[in-house]
């Protein structure tokens, strides 16, 4: 139990380490060509944030265990919200740019909505996969469209001063050090919640979710603390798209999945709650900020939905 206990703070170390890179060099990597920072949140750092639950979910559902494989991907997007988002408006209120409520919270909506309906039938097939696999290259390339045709003036203050060649170098070393920070994590609140005689449910809603989620959490703080706020946000909303997009559609063209009642009924439910609650305190367009009051709302969500979920 000692051993999980000090695999758990190894991997906690690595995540907080590899985060702190991944935000400088994304940054660095939006300087050089020219793109928003928040289109790099959404788009590479939510892609290097969401390998975790990429691989957790597929060696799940490979192994005939659909429920940690579906388990993570919602828990996963509820904690975002409800832990790394609210954890980082605690730390600095976050600025919201319009972009955000007019094309990405509106295409995570759609795709968490989508996502609810493809579950009516308790299955999440192969052609549901692919379908998630086309709208997600769909969503990137209209994201670096918009990007380039805004053209915002940026102050991007926390630049690695490297070639390009090395700062992507930087970024992949990051996403790595990220999957094994998380796996270590995983893999001893599992031995943990085993000996505790936790279900399959159970734990990837809560722990294991959490665990793929701390790249997420750790990116955004680290951004939130550097004043990237963009980053913060578009990390969390990129990360929630891609986690149904990406991970769900790959591993259902691999391997489609079935859903329970309880998943559909309760965890979706919530999913779906608190994505429409974002939506509400980031109100109003004029000046959107999302306060340190906001983000404890969100948090205390977050934390009440760990609580029924454990006394279900």
């Amino acid at each position: 139990m000692l051993e999980s206990y000090l695999l758990a703070l190894l991997g906690f170390v690595l995540l907080i380490g590899s985060g702190r890179f991944l935000v400088k060099a994304s940054v660095s990597l939006a300087s050089y060509f020219g793109l928003s920072t928040l289109i790099i949140g959404i788009t590479v750092v939510a892609f290097g944030t969401s390998a975790p639950e990429l691989l957790i979910s597929m060696q799940a559902a490979i192994k005939g265990h659909p429920e940690i494989a579906l388990g993570n991907v919602i828990g996963s997007n509820i904690s975002n919200i409800g832990l790394a988002l609210a954890l980082s408006a605690i730390l600095v209120p976050i600025t919201v740019k319009r972009i955000t409520l007019v094309f990405d919270w509106p295409f995570m909506m759609l795709v968490t909505i989508l996502f609810f309906l493809f579950s009516f039938d308790l299955s999440i097939d192969r052609w549901e996969g692919i379908l998630f696999n086309i709208l997600l290259i769909g969503f990137v390339v209209l994201s670096i469209r918009k990007s380039k045709k805004e053209n915002h003036e940026q102050h991007l203050d926390n630049k690695i001063n490297l070639n390009i060649w090395a700062i992507i170098g930087i970024i992949l070393a990051s996403c790595v050090g990220l999957v094994i920070g998380s796996n270590l994590l995983i893999e001893s609140a599992i031995v943990v919640a085993q000996n505790l005689g936790i279900s399959e449910r159970v734990i990837s809603i809560s722990m294991i979710a959490i665990g793929t989620s701390l790249p997420e959490i750790s990116t955004s703080i680290m951004a939130a603390i550097q004043k990237e706020t963009d980053i913060s946000v578009g990390n969390i909303i990129g990360s929630n798209i891609f986690n149904i997009l990406s991970v769900l559609g790959i591993t259902a063209v691999i391997n489609p999945m079935q859903i329970t009642t309880v998943m559909v009924n309760t965890d979706m439910v919530w999913m779906l709650g608190i994505s429409f609650l974002l939506l509400v305190f980031m109100f109003p367009m004029k000046q959107t900020i999302i306060t340190r009051f906001e983000g404890i709302l969100l948090l205390a969500v977050y934390v009440f939905y760990l609580y029924k979920v454990f006394s279900y």
